[in-house]
């Protein structure tokens, strides 16, 4: 809405300009005293026109991004203003250079203030547009990223399908361990919505409950989180979603959280930085220590003769030499080593006799 609104103001003080241009006895655009003046008017028009066209032209080219409008439309005339004044010096040594002076009878030297006029009009047009839609790189400009909303953090953190739909990022995101706000692009939640759509029982339940957790996450006023629409080109939104959530993440400047195997490996090709949820997970484990006696209960045999299994509080496999007659019961067992594979962590130990 905003940038229509700066779009038909443009229209009208190009409108103006001519019109007033016209409209006043030896003004810029007052044609009465050339041979053909009907002609000439009908030559400016169309050029306005045509300086319209290209100005919307370059315009709608630039791709769209979210900004704070005040801030953006001064430093975009600041920078049109400028823009303008280089522009017109161009064109005075244009005139100067082939010899064509303010008024007298050429159609060339009737317009020259009108040109003026306009090309400032285009260059402010120009610059305020760009300037609106590419936000993101003018951090430098402290005054205007100061009026932007204030966000939690400096980086935000851009969930995929994932580790949404796996659920603990709800309770991680409860702690306050992060500092900087949550994003959910578009694409993702659309993603989420197909899942939820389908035809298939166990993929229709991933997704269900995968917008269980937004809706969880959104409630909780503690943790700052948004759906947002990523500015990308047509091939990138043609690509699959995971190059499309590395795009996101460089985009928008933040880092990437997911437990995929995968999209991780991906994205620190891409140069992307990735919180893994499944490494922190493993990071907050119990640490024990050879010699180390634990208090374990033994669920089932193992594999190997004697042997017997059971679990810590965290979910760590505790495999005990010995222990297959205590099945069933809790057993004091020592530890003797710790073993760490790409399915989790591994603890080995034997009985203590009692």
């Amino acid at each position: 809405m905003v940038f229509w609104f700066v779009r038909g103001i443009f229209l009208l003080l190009v409108a103006a300009v001519i019109l007033a241009g016209m409209a006043t006895q030896g003004g810029a655009f007052d044609f009465s005293s050339l041979e053909y003046p009907q002609q000439a008017q009908l030559l400016l028009v169309l050029g306005a026109c045509m300086l319209v066209f290209l100005g919307l032209a370059v315009d709608f080219m630039v791709p769209q991004k979210k900004i704070h409008v005040f801030a953006g439309v001064f430093l975009g005339v600041l920078i049109g203003l400028l823009l303008g004044v280089i522009t017109n010096s161009v064109i005075n040594m244009l005139y100067d250079t082939y010899g064509i002076s303010k008024g007298g009878e050429s159609l060339a030297g009737q317009v020259r203030p009108g040109i003026f006029g306009l090309v400032n009009l285009l260059c402010c047009y120009w610059a305020v547009m760009i300037v609106l839609k590419t936000k993101d790189s003018f951090r430098f400009i402290i005054p205007y990223v100061e009026f932007s909303k204030q966000k939690k953090g400096t980086r935000p953190l851009l969930l995929d399908t994932s580790v949404i739909i796996d659920g603990r990022i709800v309770d991680i995101a409860a702690t306050r361990i992060f500092d900087s706000g949550f994003v959910v692009p578009r694409f993702i939640l659309d993603e989420l919505q197909v899942i939820a759509d389908s035809s298939d029982k166990l993929k229709r339940n991933r997704g269900r409950r995968g917008l269980d957790i937004l809706n969880k996450m959104k409630a909780d006023p503690d943790i700052d989180i948004e759906v947002k629409e990523v500015d990308m080109t047509v091939e990138e939104r043609n690509e699959p979603t995971d190059l499309q959530l590395v795009t996101a993440v460089r985009r928008l400047e933040g880092r990437l959280v997911t437990n995929d195997f995968n999209l991780n490996k991906l994205a620190k090709l891409r140069g992307v930085e990735v919180i893994n949820i499944n490494d922190l997970a493993r990071s907050l484990k119990v640490v024990v220590i050879p010699g180390e006696e634990l208090v374990v209960y033994l669920v089932k045999p193992g594999d190997q003769s004697g042997q017997a299994v059971g679990y810590l509080d965290d979910g760590t496999m505790v495999v005990v030499e010995g222990g297959r007659p205590f099945i069933g019961q809790e057993h004091r067992v020592v530890v003797t080593s710790a073993l760490q594979t790409s399915a989790g962590r591994m603890v080995f130990a034997k009985t203590v006799d009692e």
